[in-house]
């Protein structure tokens, strides 16, 4: 049996690494799909692959820090779809990476108005249409970063990533009662182009890896895979929660 049968879900930052892979796995468990991100034809390329597997998708280009994006998306979930019955939460950027006395305002404005605004404005309109339905699941990807270990360089990437946290634990206690269940999706490092880029030599990725107890990054499916449960029914007494799926770098120590 399809986990996400007759489900109704957006993904953002679906045009390549977590999302992109995500969004196909929510289409192959029966998932009707909205995907987003900036890049149009990364996106058409994803809409053709879920199609090929005999999903349904469509997709809207934008900026998720752009309100009138965050409407459009629900208001096609509800127009084509019939409703909103999952949102991954999913688009973000590790920003300029620099010590907090070198992060300029305007930098450290443009990680949190991507990481944390972005996955509000989404929010706020997602858990109306939720509402809707009966209930629903929102999740957000969080990092370990600022969580469980602390990066140099990456202060606005922790505090902005963080913050989805709080922000998810309130959602989760404010729209329980209407069914609507709020997590968090804290991975490790992850074979991404995002991540490629910050690991982008031979001795950092061995470096990146050697902080895992198992020695490795993740590739992009299994961090959708646990996303696929945080959106299914098998999670369904799970909320305000953050998800480690890390390889262990939270408590690594060798």
């Amino acid at each position: 049996m399809l986990q996400l049968s007759g489900k109704v879900a957006i993904v953002t930052g679906a045009s390549s690494g977590i999302g992109y892979e995500t969004a196909k796995l929510f289409a192959s468990e029966g998932a009707k799909l909205v995907v987003t991100a900036r890049r149009h034809s990364e996106l058409a390329k994803l809409v053709a692959d879920i199609e090929q597997i005999g999903g349904e998708a469509v997709a809207i280009a934008g900026d998720i820090r752009d309100e009138n994006l965050a409407r459009s998306l629900v208001e096609m979930a509800e127009s084509r779809f019939g409703g909103l019955d999952i949102a991954f939460n999913n688009a973000g950027t590790t920003g300029d990476p620099a010590p907090v006395a070198d992060i300029s305002a305007d930098a450290w404005q443009a990680t949190l108005d991507t990481n944390l605004t972005g996955s509000f404005l989404g929010a706020k309109y997602q858990l109306p249409a939720m509402i809707k339905r009966g209930g629903g699941s929102i999740i957000f990807t969080s990092t370990f970063v600022g969580s469980t270990v602390g990066f140099p360089g990456m202060g606005a990437y922790a505090a902005s990533k963080a913050g989805l946290i709080g922000l998810m634990q309130v959602i989760a206690v404010e729209y329980g009662m209407h069914g609507i269940r709020a997590n968090a999706l804290l991975p490790g490092g992850t074979d991404t182009p995002m991540g490629r880029a910050t690991a982008n030599t031979p001795e950092a990725l061995a470096f990146v890896k050697g902080l895992h107890a198992l020695k490795r990054i993740a590739r992009p499916e299994e961090i959708a895979r646990s996303a696929l449960y945080l959106a299914s029914d098998a999670s369904s007494f799970s909320t305000g929660s953050t998800l480690l799926v890390d390889g262990g770098v939270s408590i690594n120590r060798t």
